[in-house]
Parts: C-alpha cells; sequence; structure tokens
C-alpha cells in the first residue's frame, strides 16, 4: 500500500487530514493508461488594489498572508499574471506611455508599476523563486487607439502605430527584467471583444493574425527575448453587438480568433500557445481538439463571482477547473489574489479574492476560493502529468503524476451525504469516503506540501 496524504474542505473544515476506509465504495475510478498535458502552474493576478488592501496589515500579518499564497509550505502559487498598464484593479487607469505621438517611446516609464506592482511581485518571488510570470495588457497608450480613451475603442492600424506597440512590449519585457523580474510570457490582449467601462481594447481574429505575424512576433524575434508569445487571453462574445461592429457573428470564438490566427503558417511559428478565460471555456475543447499537443493551453483568468465569497461559488470554481483542465488547460490562473471586503473594483463591480483583508480590522481571511485553488497549487507539481481516468466518479475527478513519481487525485463530492471512492491504482484498491460538498487532495506515495490556515 501507498502512503497516502489525504486533505478535504468544505464549510466546516478547511485543509483538514484524512484516512482512507477498509471497504465499501458507492463509484469507482481507475486510470486508462493515456497521458495528457504537462502541468505547468496555479496562481492569480498581482492587482494594485490587492497591494492597498495589504498595507493596512501590520508587516507580521502580511507576511502572513503573502506566505500562505506563495510559501511552498502554503499554497505555493507558482504562476501568476500581471497587467501591462492600467486594468480594472489598478488605482486608476493609466498606460507605460501617454505622450501623444511618442512612436520611439523616448518617454516609456516603469515608474507607476513601482509603486505597487513591482514591490507587490518582489515579495512574491522572494518567498517562491519558482514563480513565473505572464502579462498582458487592458488597452494600448490611448493616442494610439479610436476614440483616444482606456475604456473603449480600438488600435489605430497604421504601420507606424502597429511598430511603436510592438515595441511597447518589447520596453516593458526588458523593463521588468531590469527590476530582476523575468516576463515568461506575453498574450497580446485581455478579452479582445471586451467593450468595456474599464480598460479594454477590441480586435479581430485578422488583426490579431496581422499584428502578431507582421509586428510582435518579428519585434521580439529581434530582441533576443526568450518571452513565450501567446494568442489571449481569449473571452466568447456570444452578444448581439458583436454582429453590429464586425457585421459578422461571432458566438462562437474558435473559428473567429484561434483557428484564424493558427491557420496561417507565418503567425503560427511565433506562437507558444492559446489562453481562455470565462467565455472562451467553450473554445478551448475545440482548439484542444485541433492544436494540442503541438501549442500548449491555458486557463488566463477564473470567473469572478460577485464579493460575497461562498462556499456555493468555490464549488462551481471546482468544476471550472476541472473543465479546462480536461481540455488541455496547463495552467490555471485566478483573478485577485487579495482584496477588501465586497471585493469592489475601481469602476465599483463586487468581485472575489483568494483572501479578503479588512481594513477597519486590520485582519485577514482566507476564502472558500484560496482553498479551492490551494487544494490544485499545493500538491501538484510543476511538470505533473495528467493522467486519464474511467469509472462512474470520473466527472468528478482529475489525476496527475508528479515528476517524483507521487500520484494525485483531485476529488469532488457533489452531494450532501459522504460518498464513498473507490480508486484501483497498480492493482490496489484505496477507498476514500468524501465529506459531504468536499474538495479532495489526496497525494499516493510522494506526500504533498505544508498545510496553512
Amino acid at each position: 500500500m501507498k502512503k497516502i496524504d489525504w486533505r478535504w474542505s468544505n464549510e466546516s473544515a478547511q485543509w483538514a487530514a484524512k484516512a482512507p476506509s477498509p471497504s465499501g465504495a458507492d463509484a469507482a475510478l481507475a486510470l486508462d493508461g493515456r497521458e495528457y498535458q504537462t502541468m505547468h502552474g496555479f496562481g492569480g493576478c498581482f492587482n494594485e488594489l490587492g497591494w492597498r488592501a495589504l498595507q493596512s496589515l501590520t508587516a507580521a500579518d502580511r507576511s502572513a498572508v503573502l506566505e500562505a499564497l506563495f510559501s511552498p509550505a502554503g499554497a505555493g502559487l507558482n504562476f501568476c499574471r500581471l497587467p501591462i498598464g492600467a486594468n480594472d484593479y489598478s488605482f486608476d487607469w493609466y498606460s507605460l506611455d501617454e505622450t501623444p505621438g511618442d512612436y520611439a517611446l523616448e518617454h516609456f516609464s516603469l515608474e507607476r508599476d513601482r509603486q505597487a506592482l513591482i514591490p507587490y511581485i518582489k515579495e512574491a518571488l522572494a518567498l517562491n523563486p519558482d514563480l513565473r510570470l505572464f502579462a498582458s495588457p487592458w488597452s494600448p497608450p490611448t493616442w494610439m487607439k479610436d476614440p483616444p480613451v482606456y475604456n473603449w475603442g480600438k488600435l489605430i492600424h497604421t504601420p507606424e502605430n502597429l511598430r511603436a506597440y510592438a515595441n511597447y512590449f518589447v520596453k516593458f519585457i526588458q523593463g521588468y527584467a531590469a527590476q530582476g523580474i523575468p516576463i515568461e510570457q506575453v498574450h497580446v490582449q485581455n478579452e479582445p471583444v471586451a467593450n468595456q467601462k474599464f480598460p479594454s481594447c477590441m480586435w479581430t481574429g485578422e488583426e490579431l493574425r496581422d499584428f502578431i505575424r507582421d509586428y510582435l512576433g518579428p519585434a521580439l524575434a529581434r530582441s533576443g527575448l526568450d518571452t513565450e508569445l501567446w494568442l489571449g487571453t481569449i473571452n466568447a462574445p456570444g452578444c448581439d453587438y458583436i454582429r453590429l461592429i464586425f457585421d459578422k457573428w461571432a458566438t462562437e470564438d474558435y473559428d473567429y480568433f484561434a483557428n484564424t490566427v493558427l491557420s496561417d503558417p507565418e503567425a503560427l511559428r511565433y506562437l507558444s500557445g492559446v489562453s481562455y478565460q470565462w467565455g472562451g471555456k467553450i473554445a478551448i475543447q475545440r482548439t484542444f481538439e485541433s492544436w494540442w499537443p503541438r501549442l500548449r493551453l491555458m486557463q488566463s483568468e477564473n470567473e469572478c463571482g460577485f464579493g460575497d465569497n461562498t462556499w456555493e461559488y468555490a464549488r462551481y470554481m471546482w468544476t471550472m477547473l476541472k473543465h479546462y483542465i480536461s481540455n488541455g488547460a496547463e495552467s490555471y490562473l485566478y483573478w485577485n489574489l487579495v482584496l477588501e471586503p465586497m471585493g469592489r473594483s475601481t469602476w465599483g463591480d463586487p468581485q472575489n479574492a483568494m483572501v479578503t483583508v479588512d481594513p477597519a480590522a486590520g485582519a485577514a481571511v482566507c476564502n472558500p476560493d484560496f482553498y479551492v485553488m490551494k487544494h490544485f497549487a499545493a500538491p501538484i507539481r510543476r511538470g505533473a502529468v495528467r493522467l486519464g481516468a474511467r469509472g462512474s466518479f470520473a466527472g468528478d475527478s482529475l489525476v496527475f503524476r508528479n515528476p517524483d513519481g507521487s500520484v494525485v487525485l483531485e476529488l469532488f463530492n457533489p452531494f450532501d451525504r459522504v460518498f464513498t471512492v473507490g480508486v484501483e491504482l497498480e492493482g490496489e484498491t484505496y477507498h476514500f469516503p468524501l465529506e459531504p460538498g468536499s474538495v479532495n487532495s489526496i497525494v499516493l506515495a510522494g506526500g504533498g506540501r505544508g498545510g496553512c490556515a
């Protein structure tokens, strides 16, 4: 029998230890011999409002929160996102060069990022040097857009403007490298069909293809940087206004974005992968069928909830992890790591966070979503391989083999009673009585990482 490290969480207990039972099962699970994607990581997004929330804690309490998120003794988050310029959880809207007509980018500056994002990331890196990062813009500089505002419009597609915008990415990567923060990946645009109150920029699939093929891909290649270029972060339109703007339906965005870009050999040669979020959960399945393993896939932003941080929503999040990973995602990114109560964005939208910091009380709380993310991030190591499974419980499970050979079972009990799963592994059968409504991480023969309260 293998050594077993089993942790479970629901409303009544979090990251609690448990042992298997000797016999009896309501459902079965076994490996089917297939292997899929190699896992890259789990994490969230570094946002300015999260840093502000952390500043209301004592130094000791702030360190405890960051250790819970990033330390290998806590959740061990190891793959995170940051914005290029402002997003909807910035203090206010900004870009890294707001000097009109500065095509040479002589006024490009990371001075604003030194206020919050750079110190935030550096504290996380100090706790987990294996943390890797990807970045994407929500909006280009306003002088590159029509109309010239952050929260509306499109990039002006002239050669002079496109060359400058491609170099804007290069200078961002170089600038962060000079701060001791390597950027592993850049993704071309956050939600290219989001025409929003917050910083945004609309793109068609053809426009993304041409920008990647003719400007951004060549600019990164000329720079000598080893930063990967990804097509993303793609969300699904599904709204009538897309037809009004682009004079075509785009309700299922595999063909509208990924297939349009990836079917061009010159654009394809610059790309390492495709990232999806929100409505992109529909298109990732067809992308997986068509392009994996030639291209890597990831989920780039968790659906954000409503600021009330309930266990009901956390269980829904488990099903999103199941869906994306089952369809080839090698990484899963939460949205806000830390927020104040109700998690309101700069434009007033309430959203969930892994940790809530109450400035009035000077106290932090790990929310249900934190524990769901920890159940994946803590036991599943970078380089783990997703394994195929069969049986009546396959729909509520994921299985991985870590680089050290240990097997990780991620099991979800959707029922309001104890539900026992019989797992067959290497000729042995193990029986796991799952607590009602619980998420479970079970490591066999290798042990998981340590816990956090």
